[in-house]
């Protein structure tokens, strides 16, 4: 596929959520670019890109999407989720002389298994909690009443299956009873399948979680702005866990200090670390951080892709041109890019279906879509819709993320949250207090 320069891009997203609607959002604000494909997409990318009928192309089918790519003269393909990257879409693409961004499926396993991650972080001196790996039930057993007569069960309750399991893969336990339940459903239950052939029993560390993402050629990287989920589907981090209820960026908890630190002990040893272990890396190494109250830091997990809500708060805050990064990722020439960053604050509020994180019901209108639009300096992005005789209606957990930028994030808080008021859907749920932390912290 054509690379130069001088022609103007044509570009695919893989994908369906508020993160690649994001993604689709920011490409399009490229003069770089002339069209753009979004496969499977949603009701709000295909206002904005072309996007194949619903069903008619399965992510995990490459052959076809490499087909897909090549018929409409694509040159640049973006993945958007983890789950073609874990499975080699990367790979499989540049096999066929196609450009694509995103690591392949050797780096994946940052992400895909979390105890190839925590080995990974081990060996290369990345600060992470301590953990043990079981890969036998009776023997996780045997660990757990081995640590409770030590009296360190409180500080050993975190359990994590290794593979991918739509973020769900995660349990903090609050007592030995939860302990041992959680470790007999990963693996005798088997809820998670073959994800939770293995298991992590990992130390809990006490906090402030944040999100430190960063674009990386392999030999060096290029830090984002730092940002902060919430996970927790109620105020006050209360409730069950989602997949993110809105984020906020910059988030002042990650100092200056704090990056400088992160880029120190996490990214150069990150980069040392897959040099030393022939992995190629370009794309997106994320990084979710805990903050213990010493200022000290430590990596929860990696992932290999932007992540979701964070890229929907900390894109609109990106002045560079996303295709110029992105090229300059894939040709190994990152260092010679320097990525500015408008000095505001955004942030991202998840309007979600009634029952999320459990089950929900969908086809739900919504209403104030074309109200909204006429606002400055608010986007809507979309993450489970879909259109039903060109009316947009609910489809997914996640529906929609109104996000605002602005100055301060007080006025960008204030700014998004009117914004909110002129969308309504049935059974519509969100969290009020989104980035109240950072007012809090600053």
């Amino acid at each position: 596929m054509a690379s130069s320069k001088n022609v103007k891009k044509r570009v695919l997203v893989l994908g369906s959520g508020g993160r690649e609607h994001a993604l689709v959002w920011k490409i399009s604000q490229s003069p770089k670019v002339e069209k753009i494909f979004c496969i499977p997409g949603n009701a709000g990318i295909a206002g904005i890109a072309e996007c194949p009928p619903a069903g008619s192309i399965d992510l995990k089918d490459f052959k076809k999407l490499a087909l897909f790519v090549k018929e409409n003269n694509i040159d640049l393909t973006v993945v958007g989720s983890e789950a073609p990257l874990s499975a080699g879409i990367s790979d499989f693409f540049q096999s066929e002389g196609l450009r694509v961004f995103g690591p392949n499926k050797k780096a994946a396993q940052l992400e895909s298994s979390k105890v190839f991650s925590k080995k990974f972080m081990q060996k290369c001196g990345i600060p992470t909690a301590d953990f043990q790996v079981f890969n036998k039930y009776d023997n996780a057993i045997k660990y757990i009443d081995k640590i409770k007569s030590d009296l360190q069960l409180k500080k050993y309750s975190i359990i994590k299956a290794d593979g991918l399991c739509a973020g769900k893969g995660v349990v903090v336990a609050q007592d030995i009873a939860e302990v041992k339940d959680t470790i007999g459903k990963m693996m005798v239950g088997k809820i998670f399948g073959e994800a939770a052939k293995e298991i992590i029993i990992e130390e809990r560390i006490e906090g402030e979680e944040a999100s430190i993402m960063a674009f990386c050629d392999g030999k060096s990287v290029s830090i984002m702005m730092p940002s902060q989920d919430h996970k927790r589907i109620f105020e006050n981090d209360k409730g069950p866990n989602t997949g993110g209820m809105g984020a906020y960026a910059p988030a002042p908890i990650a100092t200056k200090r704090i990056i400088e630190k992160a880029k120190k002990e996490i990214f150069d040893n990150f980069l040392k670390g897959i040099k030393k272990e022939k992995i190629v890396f370009k794309g997106i190494i994320y990084a979710g951080i805990m903050i213990t109250p010493d200022k000290e830091i430590k990596v929860l997990e990696f992932n290999v892709r932007f992540g979701d809500p964070e890229t929907q708060c900390v894109l609109p805050l990106l002045e560079t041109d996303l295709i110029d990064i992105i090229d300059a990722v894939i040709d190994g020439k990152l260092n010679k890019l320097r990525v500015k960053w408008e000095k505001k604050s955004c942030i991202c509020v998840v309007l979600a279906s009634q029952g999320y994180p459990g089950k929900y019901e969908s086809g739900r209108r919504i209403n104030g879509l074309e109200e909204i639009a006429s606002l400055k300096d608010i986007a809507v992005f979309h993450a489970g819709t879909e259109l039903n005789n060109g009316i947009a209606v609910s489809n997914g957990g996640r529906v929609l993320g109104i996000t605002g930028w602005d100055k301060t994030l007080e006025s960008a808080i204030s700014k998004t949250y009117t914004a909110v008021k002129e969308i309504y859907f049935e059974g519509m749920q969100f969290r009020k207090d989104i980035g109240i932390k950072g007012l809090r912290t600053k």
